[in-house]
C-alpha cells in the first residue's frame, strides 16, 4: 500500500494487543489509512451464529466461519466450531477449537460424533480468543488463560495451531504467558516430539482415561497407534521448564475407569515423571455412559495424592448449555439431554 513500514506494527498491535475487529476503532492508525484498509480489505472473524449463556457465567459461542472454505473443502455451508468463555475469581479461561469436528473418536466425547470436517486456520483459531475477550471487554479479570481443548486434536493441525500461539504468546502480540496457555492432546506421540523442540510453546496436557492400554484401547482408538508404552516414553523426554509440569487428564467414566485400582494403576504409570493429574467426572451426554459417584472421585483423588502425585478434581463449567468438556457438539439447544443413554453390559470393547 505504500505505508511506511511501522504502519504494519501498528495494525498488529491493534489487532492482537487491543483486539479491534474492525478497522474504524483502530484510533493508533490515522483515519486516512483505516478508510483506506476498510475500502479495500476486511478482518475475516467468525460469525457468533449464537451465545449460550450458563448459570454459572460460562458463554458458549457457536461460531460460522465465513471464509471460503465451506467451498474449498467440498461443503454446502460454512464449518461451524464452538469456544467457551469461563469467568471466575481473578481469571477468564477461554475453550477454544483447532478443528472443525474432530476425527480422534474418543468414545466418551460428543463431539467425536461429528467426525473431522476441517482443519482450522491460524486466524481462526486465534479469532475465538478475540472474540470471547471483545466480548466481554468491560468485565475481564486481570489474568487470561486459554486452553485448546474445545474440538479437534491440536497436534493434528500442527503448523496452524503454532502459528496461533506464537501470536497468543508474542509480548508484542496479545501478550499471554506460556503458563497460562495449554495445549492439550490425546497423545499423538510425534505431534509430542516436536512440541518438545519449539522455542516457544504452551503447557502440555495429555489425556489418558485409562491405566491399561486394554482400557484405553476400548475408549480411545489412537491409542493402538501410539499405545502406553509409546506415550509415557515421549513424555519422560518432554524438556520441561523450571516451573512446569505435564499435566494428565482423566476423564472418570462411572464403573470403567474410576476404581482405586485404576488410580494405583495411574500412579505407577506416572513413577518418574513430575505431573499432576486433573480428575474430570463425566460429563452427561447421549452416550453409553456415566458419571462417576463422588465417593468414587474422592477415593480416586486420595490413593494418587497417598502416592504422592498432585491431583485436582476439575468440576467442568456449562454443563447446562451444553459447553462442558466433551460435550461440543453444535448443539443448538440451550441446555443438555434430558436423559443419558443407559450404560450397556459389559462394557463395550470398542
Amino acid at each position: 500500500m505504500g505505508e511506511p513500514a511501522y504502519r504494519g506494527s501498528q495494525l498488529y498491535h491493534a489487532l492482537y494487543a487491543e483486539w479491534r475487529l474492525d478497522f474504524a476503532s483502530m484510533s493508533n492508525l490515522p483515519a486516512a489509512l483505516r478508510q483506506r484498509l476498510a475500502n479495500d480489505f476486511r478482518i475475516g472473524v467468525p460469525q457468533i451464529s449464537q451465545r449460550f449463556r450458563s448459570s454459572d457465567g460460562s458463554v458458549r459461542y457457536l461460531l460460522t466461519l465465513g471464509d471460503a472454505s465451506a467451498t474449498q473443502h467440498g461443503s454446502e455451508a460454512p464449518a461451524r466450531v464452538e469456544a467457551v468463555f469461563m469467568p471466575s475469581d481473578g481469571r477468564q479461561t477461554i475453550c477454544i477449537s483447532t478443528q472443525a469436528g474432530c476425527a480422534v473418536d474418543c468414545h466418551f466425547c460428543l463431539t467425536a460424533q461429528l467426525g473431522l470436517v476441517r482443519n482450522l486456520t491460524a486466524g481462526e483459531i486465534l479469532a475465538q480468543v478475540l472474540i470471547a475477550l471483545e466480548d466481554h471487554r468491560e468485565s475481564l479479570k486481570p489474568r487470561t488463560n486459554v486452553v485448546l481443548m474445545g474440538q479437534g486434536e491440536p497436534l493434528l493441525n500442527y503448523e496452524p495451531v503454532m502459528a496461533a500461539l506464537r501470536i497468543m504468546l508474542d509480548p508484542n502480540g496479545m501478550a499471554l504467558a506460556p503458563r497460562h496457555v495449554t495445549l492439550s492432546t490425546s497423545g499423538i506421540v510425534p505431534g509430542i516430539e516436536r512440541l518438545a523442540h519449539e522455542k516457544v510453546r504452551p503447557k502440555l496436557a495429555i489425556s489418558l482415561n485409562a491405566s491399561t492400554d486394554e482400557e484405553r484401547d476400548a475408549i480411545m482408538p489412537i491409542n493402538r497407534r501410539y499405545p502406553l508404552t509409546a506415550l509415557l516414553a515421549v513424555c519422560r523426554k518432554y524438556p520441561l521448564r523450571p516451573w512446569e509440569r505435564l499435566t494428565f487428564e482423566h476423564v472418570l467414566l462411572g464403573g470403567f475407569n474410576d476404581s482405586p485400582e485404576d488410580a494405583r494403576r495411574v500412579a505407577r504409570l506416572l513413577v518418574g515423571l513430575r505431573a499432576k493429574v486433573n480428575l474430570i467426572p463425566w460429563n452427561p451426554g447421549e452416550l453409553p455412559y456415566r458419571p462417576p459417584t463422588a465417593e468414587r472421585v474422592n477415593e480416586f483423588r486420595d490413593v494418587l495424592t497417598a502416592k504422592g502425585v498432585p491431583t485436582f478434581v476439575r468440576y467442568s463449567r456449562g454443563q447446562d448449555v451444553c459447553a462442558a468438556c466433551g460435550q461440543l457438539a453444535l448443539s443448538e439447544a440451550g441446555s443438555v439431554v434430558s436423559a443419558i443413554a443407559p450404560v450397556p453390559e459389559p462394557w463395550p470393547a470398542a
